[in-house]
């Protein structure tokens, strides 16, 4: 590496310790299949699928078509209740390690805010320092350039002096 390359800086340095949290019931077989299970729940197809499903046992059994499940739809609502019972636990599950991930980024995001801040303050500090030490060497190098001419005028005034005398 040569005198201009800069090092590589890992931008998600401050991120990186809570990787373990982005899959959201962990990694595991189960954790995965109930992770995209919660997920499915929220989606059009899902909303979609069960209506038509819905439709389709009341009007076969309001026709006649099948006598499984007569009005009032016992065992329809039964299938709900079941659906809710694993439905909502899967739900704040999720929510709560959604909410775990969320702080710990804001963590993250934290503390690389206070680096940038903290780097940012020294920054201005050195540059405080560089600008006052370039203020004072402004004034020597004023002060010396004031004697130069002072100097050079007493030595033009000795030289003319001599001169006129004749020596």
């Amino acid at each position: 590496m040569d005198a201009h390359t800069k090092p590589a800086v890992d931008h998600l340095r401050f991120h990186r310790q809570h990787e373990h949290l982005l899959a959201t019931f962990g990694s595991d077989v189960f954790g995965l299949k109930a992770e995209a299970f919660a997920r499915f729940f929220g989606t059009p197809v899902f909303l979609i699928t069960q209506t038509v499903v819905v439709v389709l046992w009341i009007v076969a059994n309001v026709l006649k078509w099948t006598d499984f499940d007569v009005y009032p739809f016992i065992l329809l609502n039964l299938a709900f209740s079941l659906q809710a019972a694993y439905a909502a636990p899967l739900i704040l599950l999720a929510q709560t390690r959604q909410a775990a991930r969320d702080k710990a980024h804001a963590e993250a995001d934290a503390r690389h805010r206070e680096a940038i801040a903290t780097a940012s303050a020294t920054q201005s500090e050195q540059m405080l320092l560089l600008l006052r030490q370039n203020t004072e060497l402004t004034a020597m190098t004023k002060a010396m350039a004031e004697r130069i001419e002072r100097l050079t005028a007493e030595v033009h005034q000795h030289l003319l002096r001599d001169a006129g005398q004749g020596h």
